[in-house]
């Protein structure tokens, strides 16, 4: 376990064991000693942010071998900036007077399947949401007016449209195609597969998987969008101002860009299903219990373990026993799956936190479960 001093603490506050995964409400992710270090280093100097902004996008973009990149103040900041880029395009003082879109294409795109909660990162900026199902509806939404189409990405399974047919629709009325991609880190190959489908902007959460500040995202894309997406971000003035990224999140991501492209991957991926596995035998012989390794397509591509039980040998509902773990010493929080089943993500744990959830799970079960009948055998 860590035993590094925990300032929480001194708040009152009790910290957490995470097995829910990169959420925000938990903090993101843990940042590694490269992240921290260049952060205290930034902290340390004073700089000029337009330039710094300049030479960190270009030194990114380089690195992935896409166009042109730029940090953001986040996933949902990299939205808006993508929206302002792509509604005003070469006419980048326009951004100045947003919401304000007289004059400018104002229509965004979207797939009702895609919709996420996310719409008022673009809406805020004056924009008009289309609302598209079939490829029909989609090619007669484009006009004169459409500023961008938005795909989220770990909802393409659930929409009509796939992403050749948004692409191809995109590239034939030469209408800029946004990929929001916050948390679908890793592999580290989906830094630049994206951009290199076509998309013409592509959002990364800074603070999932690439384990960055929580307070920073990514933009990657083509030089002139990117080129308009600085005018939407501090320390410009208008929309933008709001969404201020620091230079210590700035040298942050940078320093965790370079490491996400060097550290073994293949080796976390052994850590990770070596947790699995342990957290697997330790649960295995609990009466009614069901147990299977998952790893999700698109978002959060990593080992996480499935933890299903038989309600006429452990009466207890999913919440029950989220609400058991959370009340514990030390707290600890999991996702919900279904009635009664949780799901675990093993790449938030650290150390020999997996053996602790996995004990405490079965410590919970094994003390609900119903002794068997006879007479109803």
């Amino acid at each position: 376990m860590n035993e590094r001093k925990n300032i929480y603490q001194n708040l009152g506050l009790k910290t957490l064991i995470n097995a829910q995964g990169t959420y925000t409400t938990l903090g993101g992710s843990l940042m590694p000693p490269e992240v921290t270090q260049a952060m205290t280093d930034a902290a340390g100097w004073f700089v000029s942010i337009p330039e710094l902004h300049e030479k960190v996008g270009a030194r990114i973009a380089s690195l992935l071998k896409v166009p042109a990149a730029m940090v953001t103040g986040g996933a949902a900041s990299a939205i808006t900036v993508a929206t302002a880029a792509c509604m005003v395009r070469e006419n980048k003082g326009a951004i100045g007077k947003l919401p304000d879109t007289d004059g400018l294409r104002n229509e965004v795109v979207i797939q009702k399947a895609h919709k996420c909660g996310y719409e008022p990162q673009m809406l805020l900026l004056g924009a008009k949401l289309v609302w598209v199902e079939t490829l029909d509806e989609l090619e007669r939404a484009m006009s004169a007016q459409t500023a961008m189409l938005f795909f989220l990405n770990r909802y393409e399974p659930l929409g009509q449209i796939k992403r050749h047919d948004w692409l191809r629709i995109g590239k034939k009325h030469a209408v800029p195609i946004f990929n929001d991609a916050a948390a679908d880190l890793p592999p580290a190959s989906r830094l630049s597969e994206y951009v290199h489908q076509g998309f013409d902007l592509v959002a990364f959460s800074g603070g999932k998987g690439l384990q960055g500040p929580q307070a920073s995202g990514l933009l990657l894309g083509t030089a002139d969008l990117i080129a308009a997406g600085r005018h939407a971000i501090s320390p410009e003035m208008g929309i933008g101002r709001g969404m201020k990224v620091g230079k210590e999140e700035i040298m942050g991501l940078l320093a965790a860009v370079e490491r996400f492209l060097t550290i073994d991957h293949e080796a976390q991926w052994r850590l990770w299903e070596t947790r699995l596995t342990q957290m697997m035998e330790l649960l295995a012989d609990i009466p009614g219990i069901n147990l299977l390794r998952d790893v999700p397509e698109i978002a959060n591509h990593s080992p996480h373990l499935g933890i299903e039980w038989s309600g006429w040998h452990v009466p207890l509902s999913a919440r029950e026993v989220l609400r058991h773990l959370r009340d514990g010493d030390p707290p600890i929080v999991a996702l919900e799956e279904g009635e009664r089943g949780l799901r675990i993500a093993v790449w938030t744990l650290r150390d020999d936190e997996h053996r602790l959830v996995a004990k405490r799970i079965r410590e919970i079960l094994s003390n609900a479960i119903v002794p068997a009948n006879p007479q109803k055998l």
